[in-house]
């Protein structure tokens, strides 16, 4: 099928992404598996290409692009070449930036977008915490108020981005007797006594991504690193968290496809019992059923794109496209591998790699079984 969402404009982008991505990162590939961090003079690359200010205005440094498209199309090449990519990169262009253009103070714009733009300053938002995942409400991290500072204490984990960054949303408690409504976003900067950006985190995929501890103890935070208004953490939170769950969305899709697409070729090329595999009945089968699947896939997250384009796109269906999408990429990949035979076992291989990548997406940007949560409540019950 046709897919009828982008024009010139994004075409045109999207091919400088792929440039982008065959001079300057795919020679570097094994490196960055190597040293499990995507090195800075990369990010600034990225920055000078345009790459991370979609949203972010002209005069922060940014393209000030009011369509979401734009931030899609790339967010795609970014998961064409590997999830780590996109996740890296997305939280950094694509979920933290309209915190401070939507929040921010006029001094907290100038001092701080244009960094994001150039990728002189990278950035990575801490929500998820050691003692609870999706249960945001229920976090632990405190900051207590002392005159014009707040002194913050507790952890952060598995943040994407979390060891070289030098710029943290952060959220954190202000006041134990509100509940949800007593939580506070911070912007907590490299270099304040007390913040460590924590050890690289081992993983089972991803080796590519940088993800990281935080810690702090008793870091002084100036009340004009305060972020939005005391106690709106929670809302703020929740009100751009369907724009993180379209961009996973867009990935899964992205670079499942991707793969799938290097084994149909793998399946025509590889033979067995003097023909190709994808010529037996069982795997041509099988890979009907995979393209079907992501076509099908491919087609609800456009939807969801040009809803959120509209500014139109529901917590509900992106909860949807999120979850559905990152269970149709497991399935898919697992299927890869399985034609892959032994090779799909190896890391050498992109296929194993990506199945690996992979699994983590039914688990961030809110659990799967929590998506369900969010769509069953919205059903009435």
């Amino acid at each position: 099928m046709p897919r009828n969402i982008y024009d010139d404009d994004h075409e045109a982008l999207r091919a400088s992404a792929r440039e982008f991505i065959d001079r300057v990162m795919r020679p570097r590939a094994e490196e960055m598996i190597r040293d499990k961090v995507i090195p800075r003079d990369i990010w600034q690359e990225a920055g000078k290409q345009g790459f991370f200010g979609f949203d972010i205005p002209e005069e922060y440094g940014g393209a000030g692009v009011d369509d979401y498209r734009f931030n899609a199309v790339v967010a795609e090449e970014w998961a064409h070449f590997n999830m780590a990519t996109s996740s890296c990169f997305g939280i950094h262009a694509d979920v933290c930036p309209p915190y401070i253009v939507d929040l921010g103070t006029e001094e907290q714009k100038q001092r701080w977008l244009p960094g994001i733009a150039s990728g002189d300053l990278i950035i990575g938002i801490g929500m998820t915490e050691p003692s609870g995942g999706s249960d945001l409400a229920a976090l632990k991290t405190t900051a207590v108020r002392e005159g014009d500072h707040w002194i913050l204490n507790g952890s952060k984990t598995f943040i994407t981005n979390g060891y070289q960054a030098d710029l943290v949303i952060v959220a954190a408690r202000t006041d134990l007797s509100k509940g949800a409504k007593g939580i506070t976003l911070f912007m907590v900067e490299r270099g304040m006594d007390g913040f460590v950006n924590g050890r690289k985190l081992d993983k089972v995929g991803m080796d590519e991504s940088d993800t990281a501890e935080l810690f702090f103890d008793n870091v002084r935070v100036p009340d004009e690193n305060r972020l939005g208004a005391e106690g709106m953490g929670f809302i703020a939170m929740m009100q751009r968290l369907p724009q993180e769950r379209i961009g996973s969305g867009i990935a899964n899709v992205a670079h499942a496809k991707a793969i799938l697409e290097e084994t149909i070729q793998y399946a025509k090329d590889r033979k067995a019992f003097g023909q190709s595999i994808g010529a037996f009945q069982h795997n041509k089968f099988l890979l009907a059923e995979l393209v079907t699947q992501i076509e099908v896939a491919e087609a609800y997250i456009d939807d969801c794109v040009i809803a959120h384009s509209k500014g139109e796109l529901t917590a509900i269906d992106a909860a949807k496209a999120k979850w559905w999408s990152s269970q149709v990429q497991n399935d898919v990949l697992d299927s890869c591998v399985q034609l892959h035979g032994g090779y799909g076992f190896m890391n050498e291989y992109r296929v194993a790699r990506a199945w690996r990548d992979a699994r983590v997406t039914k688990i961030w940007a809110g659990s799967n079984e929590i998506m369900k949560e969010l769509i069953g409540r919205d059903l009435g019950f």
